[in-house]
């Protein structure tokens, strides 16, 4: 019996795939605990167009994150931090702060989970941060440091 998988399945397959059963695996199993439907014509198209949905969709959240990355490239931020005698710097930036620098001087929200330093700024001037907005794109984003006055 061919059946439509609803979930994951281990040792079967991933949601969404059309598997090859025995009859009773997927009526005892399968079809009882909502692990599976049957996958008769009308199961067959849903799957289809949930599909084509979810393909949509995922188009839609790239182009939004290429635009939004083009935004990001096009600015720059900056951020004061104290520093003490001969240019010594107290502390560092962090990506929280860069977060909260972005949303407060380019008007764009940006979850600092996003923002992937490699380490945090501990020293003054221009530093380029990766900010990672979709699996396929990541964009680089100026972050100026200066000395709070």
């Amino acid at each position: 019996m061919k059946v439509i998988l609803l979930e994951d399945v281990k040792s079967l397959g991933k949601k969404g795939e059309i598997v090859e059963v025995n009859d009773g695996y997927a009526r005892n199993f399968l079809l009882k605990t909502k692990k599976g439907v049957e996958a008769n014509s009308k199961n067959l198209n849903d799957l289809k167009l949930q599909k084509a949905n979810a393909d949509k969709v995922a188009q839609e959240n790239l182009e939004a994150a290429q635009e939004l990355g083009k935004k990001i490239e096009a600015g720059k931020v900056e951020v004061s931090i104290k520093t003490g005698e001969g240019g010594k710097v107290f502390g560092s930036v962090s990506s929280k702060e860069i977060a909260a620098a972005v949303e407060e001087q380019m008007g764009l929200k940006l979850d600092k989970k996003k923002i992937q330093l490699k380490e945090q700024i501990k020293s003054l001037g221009t530093h380029n941060v990766p900010v990672k907005l979709h699996a396929k794109v990541t964009a680089e984003l100026k972050v100026v440091v200066k000395e709070e006055a």
